[in-house]
């Protein structure tokens, strides 16, 4: 009889948690493979509505569907048994109404077993936060630069500086006064960074948003080095596997080409020996 302890999986309330004690550990995941990579490192891992540009070639979020979501956060939920679990809604299925994001948030927690939705937005966004919140939805929110709205932006550019900044203080303190369990700031200068996090009671996790927040969370496949049309600033290459799939691909065609690939090892007898 095994005397390992069962493994508990991350909740919500947990992330909650480690605000002030521990740096949280955040990645996204699409598949099954890469959740199990990451499940023994991160605390949170998002299936995240970037899936639509990194593994779809999709030129930005805007055309992720729900049933996109759904059939990856099926396949990442498969793949964890330790890090919390949270899913993106995707454009256009919370902005309507509180209703519109109950059911859809629903519907996403019930069929892939995620713990937690994440919607981008600040005040307007915090009566549908509370909505969910009060039925049992748990939230992350998400502000600063939220994808969602880059045609907004003008582009994928640096928001709260200058006077801006307080705009966006208090957005956040209007996503956490809702109920949101913690908050994405997304590229925004340092010091606006470190004063939101200082001022709210929930962990900020920062993606391009320095490092006094409480935790960070990074693509997967920009960390990875898989996804290289383009290199955010915020992003460090902790791997160069697009490079390295590439060269085995590579030596992979030569090996057919040349016939040295398949070999007598890779080959099967006519009897069994």
């Amino acid at each position: 009889m095994s005397m390992n302890k069962p493994v508990i999986q991350k909740m919500p309330g947990d992330i909650s948690a480690m605000k002030g004690h521990s740096n949280i550990v955040c990645l996204t995941a699409y598949t099954t493979p890469v959740a199990q990579i990451v499940d023994g490192q991160c605390d949170l891992v998002l299936v995240g509505d970037s899936v639509g540009m990194v593994l779809h070639g999709l030129d930005s979020t805007l055309g992720v569907t729900m049933q996109m979501m759904i059939l990856h956060g099926q396949a990442v939920a498969r793949g964890l048994t330790r890090a919390c679990m949270v899913i993106d809604m995707p454009f256009g299925s919370y902005e309507e109404s509180p209703a519109q994001a109950f059911r859809n948030a629903a519907q996403l927690m019930a069929e892939t077993g995620a713990s937690a939705v994440k919607l981008e937005g600040g005040r307007h966004m915090a009566e549908t936060i509370a909505f969910l919140v009060q039925r049992g939805i748990p939230v992350m929110g998400h502000i600063g630069l939220t994808p969602q709205s880059v045609n907004s932006f003008g582009g994928y550019k640096v928001q709260g500086r200058g006077a801006a900044g307080e705009a966006l203080l208090a957005d956040a303190q209007a996503v956490a006064d809702a109920g949101a369990f913690s908050v994405v700031l997304e590229k925004v200068p340092h010091s606006l960074g470190a004063r939101v996090t200082q001022a709210l009671d929930i962990p900020t996790v920062g993606i391009g948003a320095g490092d006094a927040c409480d935790g960070q969370i990074l693509v997967v496949d920009d960390m990875l080095g898989l996804f290289t049309a383009f290199k955010p600033k915020f992003v460090k290459r902790f791997g160069t596997l697009g490079a390295d799939a590439a060269t085995a691909v590579a030596m992979y065609a030569q090996a057919v080409r040349d016939g040295s690939f398949p070999a007598a090892e890779h080959s099967f007898k006519d009897e069994v020996s």
